[in-house]
């Protein structure tokens, strides 16, 4: 599955649009509280272990959404979109949600 955060893939031609996908992962705060309580990677600020969460959860996402492609026939995504947002009554989770065009090329 090609993915591309471009409107098209440079040297191939979109052949048919298949539609919207969509991929979402919700990560609860206090799996991040968990993780700050044992964290000793820290440098410069920078939480490695913070980070590998926040990339599994994208990559969750993302792959949420090429299950949904595939499902659709399609062989590639284009107009990708990434967001992070807070979520719950206090901002006590963390959600990944991905969008894009699938598309057969």
């Amino acid at each position: 599955m090609i993915l591309s955060t471009t409107p098209s893939i440079e040297g191939r031609t979109i052949r048919e649009y298949k539609g919207v996908v969509t991929g979402e992962t919700i990560i609860g705060a206090n799996m991040f509280k968990d993780l700050f309580a044992g964290i000793r990677d820290i440098v410069g600020g920078r939480s490695g272990s913070y980070e590998k969460v926040l990339r599994e959860a994208k990559d969750t996402s993302l792959q949420e959404m090429m299950d949904r492609a595939r499902a659709l026939g399609a062989n590639a995504i284009v107009g990708i979109d990434i967001d992070y947002e807070t979520i719950g009554s206090n901002g006590s989770m963390l959600m990944v949600a991905t969008s894009g065009t699938a598309v057969v090329i």
